[in-house]
């Protein structure tokens, strides 16, 4: 499946149209489609796989699940926004989650 049919499966699934797709991520009228015929750029195929909230990975066909990366790929980016001590107190919430899981003992 090429990332022009992802793309769309994914527009068709969320109900919206292509069109709607790029203003929403400031392409302009008609870009995706041209991806028929070349290749999108890193920076362009990251804010569609934001938009989608799913990985570029996942648009580019290297995997098929969809659902771990896009949680895995929603946390970093959440994290990318926060301030250090905001940070720290999530790192804090999650331990206190798991203080029995082996994930937080390899210290």
């Amino acid at each position: 499946m090429t990332v022009l049919e992802v793309i769309k499966r994914l527009a068709n699934e969320k109900n919206v149209s292509l069109a709607e797709v790029e203003r929403a991520v400031g392409l302009s009228n008609g870009a995706i489609t041209k991806w028929a015929k070349s290749s999108p750029s890193s920076d362009k195929l990251v804010r569609i796989a934001d938009y989608f909230n799913v990985s570029v990975d996942y648009l580019l066909g290297r995997t098929d699940d969809s659902t771990e990366d896009k949680n895995y790929f929603m946390i970093q980016r959440k994290a990318k926004r926060m301030t250090p001590e905001q940070r720290e107190k999530t790192l804090r919430i999650l331990e206190a989650t798991f203080d029995d899981d082996e994930l937080w003992n390899d210290d």
